[in-house]
């Protein structure tokens, strides 16, 4: 299916350079940007200072729409999901995550996900494709125009695994943190991985000061490999070493996600081996309760098993936190994100 190229997704001087080609002056690709990047324009009618026969011929390669809004749940002042439709007629979904002091958007990067953890609901879905550069910058977009305002954050932790679409995202980011554009502070911005060692050698050398935060759930390999089938791609060991590298080059501290399951992976001697294998290097653990998955049967731990679990982390010297799960009830929560039928009509 023939998609057009989205205009959220191309930086000034190839929005200049797609005017000079249709014979227009290089500053039209200026008003371009204003327009899509900073009055955040959706219609080709909105953009009122361009030519018509710009918009045109522009119109028939191109669109300023490359993402919708087909359903929303949740409530105003809670967590928030938008069912976000695609030009191919798949599907995304993208949350808002409102804090007393800051809202975040977290971006899905791909239509599904092809790592395979066993209590992700993106992987159960199947996958489609990597997204755009230009629809992950409208999911921010859209979450903008909704709140408002710009959002203070952006996590890349919705659907899909970012550094299975590497190119993409970081274009992406590049654009979010434009000073022309939404201008998203770098250290505003954390990337997501499941343990994709080839993504953080890359990053590492991007001279980025994004943050980034890496899914271990298991603290040892023979665990990992059950629950995550990226271990037989990135072994654990190797995984780590890489961390250790990362956060000597640049200076910057990784977090650890890990998915906290009862019976699992919350035991004593977890949280012991855990620590042992972290404490080499600065870093932070994320503590999660695993959110409810209707293809997976585990369940979160007691909160005094999570707290004992991040008690031995803290007196083995790892910093770490308990993070309240939120959105549950709209299956927004890490793990809950799914590709899903459009409404009827939609």
């Amino acid at each position: 299916m023939f998609m057009k190229i989205a205009l959220q997704g191309l930086f000034p001087e190839e929005l200049q350079a797609l005017c000079k080609e249709a014979g227009q002056p290089a500053f039209r690709g200026g008003q371009l940007w204003q327009w899509v990047q900073v009055q955040g324009a959706t219609d080709w009618e909105q953009m009122g200072n361009l030519p018509k026969a710009l918009k045109a011929e522009l119109a028939a390669t191109h669109t300023p729409a490359p993402a919708k809004i087909l359903r929303e749940s949740g409530d105003p002042g809670g967590t928030r999901k938008w069912l976000v439709g695609l030009d191919d007629g798949e599907s995304i979904e993208t949350v808002l995550i409102p804090a007393r002091d800051r809202n975040t958007v977290c971006v899905s990067t791909q239509v599904g996900c092809r790592m395979g953890c066993v209590f992700c609901a993106s992987a159960k879905c199947g996958f489609a494709r990597g997204l755009s550069a230009g629809e992950i910058v409208a999911q921010v977009q859209l979450v903008a125009a909704a709140l408002g305002q710009r959002p203070d954050n952006i996590v890349y932790m919705g659907m899909g695994e970012p550094f299975d679409n590497y190119d993409e995202v970081l274009k992406s980011i590049h654009i979010l943190n434009h000073p022309d554009g939404l201008n998203v502070g770098a250290r505003r911005i954390t990337i997501s991985t499941c343990g994709v060692s080839s993504g953080i050698r890359r990053l590492a050398e991007e001279g980025l000061q994004v943050e980034m935060s890496v899914s271990l759930h298991a603290a040892n390999a023979e665990l990992r490999r059950k629950l995550m089938p990226i271990e037989n791609k990135y072994p654990m060991d190797a995984l780590l070493r890489e961390c250790a590298d990362y956060t000597a080059k640049t200076k910057r501290h990784i977090t650890f996600e890990y998915t906290l399951i009862r019976g699992v992976n919350d035991s004593v001697r977890d949280a012991e081996e855990l620590a042992g294998r972290l404490r080499r290097f600065p870093c932070r653990v994320n503590l999660i309760p695993l959110s409810p998955v209707e293809e997976f049967a585990g369940e979160a731990p007691a909160r005094d098993a999570m707290d004992a679990f991040l008690r031995i982390l803290e007196k083995r010297g790892v910093e770490g936190t308990l993070r309240e799960s939120k959105g549950k009830g709209v299956d927004a929560a890490c793990g809950q994100l799914r590709r899903r039928n459009p409404p009827a009509g939609g």
